[in-house]
């Protein structure tokens, strides 16, 4: 007498985890240097790490590598590479006095150029700007904006 046993193949599967966190860390402040000083702090709620990217809550960045100091803080942010991508309740403050909000904003820390393509208003002194879109050159101290609307103070000379 013989007895067969057949076995059906286990079917597994694969699971790739393509783009998974690094680390996570809560309430944080990571300093960036390099051979000049300090370039760049950013404080934040939460933080996961990814291989080539930070993506964190309630992010508060200060640029110190250029002429003038420059803070933006946003509900959410993105940093890789050159970039921080905020996003939610963006404010953007330069220490010569230059400050604007607006719903979304674009940094290049090398080029110090900040874009956004929403709606936003600025604030220089007691003068007032707002318009549709901001590209904000830094290092150049100049704005290309459309459908703007200013409010200005001449100063009067006697």
């Amino acid at each position: 007498m013989m007895i067969f046993l057949f076995f059906k193949p286990l079917e597994i599967k694969k699971q790739e985890f393509v783009d998974v966190p690094l680390l996570n860390i809560d309430k944080f402040t990571m300093y960036e240097f390099n051979r000049e000083g300090l370039q760049t702090v950013m404080k934040g709620e939460e933080t996961l790490r990814y291989s080539d990217r930070y993506t964190v809550s309630d992010i508060n960045f200060t640029d110190y590598s250029e002429d003038f100091k420059a803070n933006m803080s946003a509900k959410e942010g993105l940093y890789k590479g050159n970039t921080v991508n905020l996003e939610g309740n963006v404010t953007y403050h330069r220490e010569d006095g230059l400050a604007f909000k607006s719903k979304t904003l674009l940094y290049n820390t090398k080029t110090a150029i900040a874009v956004t393509n929403d709606n936003y208003i600025a604030n220089f002194g007691v003068s007032t700007m707002q318009g549709e879109t901001l590209n904000y050159n830094s290092k150049l101290n100049k704005i290309k904006s459309k459908n703007v609307s200013i409010n200005y103070k001449l100063n009067e000379r006697k």
